[in-house]
């Protein structure tokens, strides 16, 4: 008989949330099955000072912000190098809420059923409207936010990985500290081998919030584009990849300071250090434009 999977799930905090916190790890507990382990990592804060936190989660407390994919590497390996001591961990938001209460089984379900499958992302519904924001969903093709399919990305704050992912594509890029990390690990982790599904039936409810248009986004989101290029593709396809985002930036018409800021992310992305450099193979190149993202757009 097949031992049931071992769930784990991290969190990130930056102290600021306490009762959305509090009602993320009740609906956490509520799920169905064998309880899932919990680990909230502070962001700078000692997060038994926000948070009376439930039997049996754990904390790490972070001396200093290490921002998203810092923080939720430093939540993986709280369960062993790599996760390894379990065999998927969810990522989850600390305003948001798990709707249902057999979520946790219905990843277990699916990673049983599909050996390949590496990571499923979840659907981001608004608690008051249960609407679904067409950048929550992540495919080109985002109307219909109902309908599961395969996919080329995935949502930091709503998804799970299997612990193997880790293991043989790497970790989230700690020096993004935000945006984009998502998509780099998913693009290793399609290169290995492992698939990444979008299932609207597995929801986290979390409120409708509007992009972030500060200067510190453009340029981060300029920047890491430009390290995620760098870092993931063909030297051939490093250009058009820029070239069309360039482009696509430039048509959306920001304003004077947004466009400065993301011009000034875009010369970083090309004269820092982004990590090391592991081009895709043009099989997954294929793959990718196979699924309705080539990884051109």
């Amino acid at each position: 008989m097949t031992a049931p999977m071992r769930l784990g799930a991290v969190i990130i905090t930056m102290g600021n949330r306490p009762d959305e916190l509090k009602a993320l790890l009740d609906s956490v507990a509520r799920q169905d099955g064998d309880p899932v382990e919990v680990v909230v990592v502070g962001q700078g804060v000692r997060v038994a000072e926000v948070a009376d936190l439930p039997p049996g989660v754990r904390s790490v407390d972070l001396p200093e912000n290490l921002g998203i994919p810092g923080g939720r590497n430093v939540g993986i390996e709280a369960f062993g190098p790599g996760g390894r001591d379990v065999d998927a961990l969810l990522f989850l938001d600390d305003d948001g809420l798990l709707e249902r209460t057999d979520t946790a089984e219905l990843c277990r379900q699916a990673f049983a059923e599909d050996p390949a499958l590496g990571i499923i992302s979840f659907r981001i519904a608004d608690p008051d409207t249960g609407r679904t924001q067409r950048r929550h969903v992540p495919r080109l093709r985002a109307s219909d936010p109902m309908r599961s399919s395969r996919v080329t990305t995935f949502l930091g704050g709503a998804n799970a990985v299997r612990t193997k992912v880790f293991e043989q594509a790497g970790v989230l890029p700690g020096e993004f500290f935000y945006a984009h990390e998502e998509t780099d690990l998913a693009w290793r982790a399609l290169d290995a081998g492992w698939l990444i599904d979008y299932r609207a039936d597995m929801v986290l409810l979390h409120p409708t919030t509007a992009p972030s248009r500060h200067a510190v986004y453009h340029r981060m989101v300029a920047r890491n584009r430009v390290w995620l290029a760098r870092r993931n593709l063909p030297a051939p396809l490093v250009p058009v990849y820029l070239g069309v985002w360039l482009l696509l930036t430039l048509l959306r018409k920001p304003s004077g300071p947004a466009l400065k800021a993301w011009f000034g992310g875009f010369r970083e992305g090309w004269t820092t250090p982004c990590g090391p450099r592991r081009p895709m193979r043009w099989r997954t190149v294929w793959r990718l434009t196979r699924l309705g993202r080539p990884p051109v757009i």
